[in-house]
């Protein structure tokens, strides 16, 4: 009970005896007894971000004609090793391997030949060398009329992003920069899940009902309150962050971003 009322608090900001109220009314639910203090009001901040507990370094890699770019986040147990020169040296090698082979499935790149052996017998080798567990656990690929990638805090996050028409490099760049720096969960708000959208609604109807907020009203003020949800989640409705009075749809004009992935060891 006290390391679920403990990762209550660190998720939510909430007081312990708050946090021991809402399990117990979850019934040791963690995720609904966040969602309990959301709709009172406790909660300081339901955080969305993926945050990761292990170590290691995201690569990223550019085709030489600017239409694909890859992405591999490569783990290990300790920031000592991930800073190991060997280590950086591996990671570079797969997702030049990646590039070159044009893959995006991890089961593929892991039976790929690299120096004489397969990449997963050779990350066996590499971990049995320098003595920690080792792992590539994640592998993506993004292709466009114009690619970018960014990396951020010497490769603990990565983005790549793909733009569908050619020579926009400075501007593939400043949305590779804007997701790496703001997290979205989708590109435009008609892809946000149905369930998570009812959810939030939700939360925002008992909160206002607990305000004493006139029911006539409430969902008008819901609908308010969803345009800022999305300006949080949805990658187009977010402000440009070097240009808040902008959002990421006015700097595009007419370019549309077909995709992006952000890894992030944090």
């Amino acid at each position: 009970m006290m390391e679920d009322i403990k990762n209550l608090r660190e998720r939510t900001g909430a007081g312990m005896v708050e946090c021991k109220k809402a399990l117990e009314e979850a019934e040791n639910n963690l995720e609904k007894a966040v969602e309990i203090l959301r709709q009172k009001g406790i909660s300081k901040a339901a955080k969305r971000a993926d945050r990761q507990a292990n170590e290691g370094v995201i690569k990223t890699k550019v085709s030489a004609d600017n239409k694909r770019a890859y992405i591999l986040e490569l783990n290990s147990e300790t920031d000592f090793v991930a800073r190991n020169e060997k280590f950086q040296e591996f990671g570079e090698k797969v997702i030049e391997l990646a590039v070159k082979e044009d893959v995006d499935d991890l089961d593929k790149l892991l039976s790929l030949n690299l120096d004489g052996s397969t990449v997963a017998d050779a990350l066996k080798n590499l971990s049995g060398t320098i003595g920690e567990k080792m792992t590539i656990s994640k592998l993506g690929s993004v292709k466009g009329e114009t690619v970018a990638s960014y990396t951020h805090m010497g490769g603990k996050i990565a983005v790549i992003v793909a733009l569908d028409q050619a020579d926009k490099e400075d501007l593939a760049l400043e949305i590779a920069m804007q997701v790496a720096a703001t997290n979205p969960k989708y590109l435009k708000s008609d892809e946000v899940d149905k369930d998570e959208l009812e959810k939030e609604k939700d939360i925002y109807r008992q909160q206002l009902i607990k305000e004493g907020k006139p029911e006539q009203i409430i969902e008008k003020i819901v609908e308010g309150k969803m345009g800022k949800f999305f300006s949080e989640i949805c990658l187009l409705n977010q402000e440009y962050i070097k240009e808040e009075k902008k959002t990421i749809k006015d700097i595009l004009g007419d370019v549309n971003v077909v995709s992006f992935i952000r890894y992030s060891l944090q």
